[in-house]
């Protein structure tokens, strides 16, 4: 599939921003599965200082900085992606034999999963949530086939509430309510797996907008979204998407990873005013024939 992506976010201060440093998790990721074969940030007014660097798990991000006085701020993103995802689902590797290869193995590539089995800042790690998980990763289970049972259960057992929460939401208020967006579900999910063990991430990116003919279309359209992915030793990160029920496919746009949210935010940034601010963002993903 190949996809042109446009993420416009719009900034409105109330008062004078004399001062404004930010960083964007808003360029595609190079990986196996997608190239990016175009990419591009317009950011008015035009920043001061502007870089491109690599975070600490290999993400390209931008920083910039505008610093002189303004009264709103544009952010517009414009990519074409290509991906191309081919997982290998054969596995029947079970989950108790894959926690105690992250635990053992000095794999290099098991060494680097282990650091998303630990708890993050917005995914602790909780007795309530355990309890759910084992409901789905019974005795001698397969890693791939309990983590879509628990995909599948998120899904039916939480209901999408645009607005429900927001990104300080304690992920236990989010398990007691049963209801929330897309980037509560992924961090249920991962919070699920790292309760007993294993190791899973957090996904940023976008999914297709125009769903394909005869099917609804997808939740989380007409904006960023979120999943999570599970590690397996044998075939590496399988990504999963509970909002919408279903294995990762190539309507899904990756932008970056992290331990949690908290990571890889699409924009975020410190500014010098005392006023308030509103915010406003769009994304459109259309596909290229």
């Amino acid at each position: 599939m190949k996809y042109k992506i446009t993420h416009h976010t719009h900034y409105k201060y109330h008062e004078k921003v004399n001062l404004a440093h930010n960083k964007a998790w808003m360029l595609p990721l190079e990986a196996s599965f997608q190239y990016c074969l175009q990419k591009k940030i317009h950011i008015t007014p035009v920043p001061s200082v502007y870089n491109e660097d690599y975070d600490f798990l290999g993400n390209l991000f931008s920083y910039f900085a505008i610093q002189y006085p303004h009264d709103e701020m544009n952010v517009i993103a414009t990519h074409q992606v290509e991906v191309n995802r081919h997982y290998d689902l054969s596995s029947r590797l079970v989950w108790e034999e894959t926690v105690n290869i992250l635990q053992n193995s000095l794999v290099e590539q098991d060494l680097w999963a282990k650091q998303f089995a630990l708890e993050s800042p917005l995914v602790p790690i909780l007795p309530e949530i355990k309890a759910y998980t084992l409901k789905s990763f019974t005795p001698s289970r397969p890693l791939l086939e309990a983590t879509l049972h628990l995909t599948r259960r998120i899904f039916k057992d939480f209901k999408f509430v645009a607005g429900a929460t927001n990104v300080a939401t304690p992920l236990l208020n989010v398990f007691k309510h049963k209801k929330g967006v897309c980037q509560d579900f992924a961090h249920l999910a991962i919070a699920c797996l790292r309760s007993i063990g294993l190791a899973a991430y957090y996904v940023s990116g976008y999914i297709e907008t125009i769903a394909p003919e005869g099917k609804e279309k997808l939740v989380g359209a007409d904006a960023s979204h979120a999943w999570f992915a599970v590690y397996s030793p044998e075939i590496g990160w399988v990504d999963f998407d509970p909002t919408n029920n279903q294995l990762v496919n190539n309507q899904y746009i990756t932008l970056a990873y992290g331990r949690d949210y908290a990571d890889v935010p699409p924009l975020k940034g410190i500014i010098m005013s005392s006023g308030a601010q509103s915010m406003k963002v769009a994304v459109d993903v259309l596909r290229i024939e």
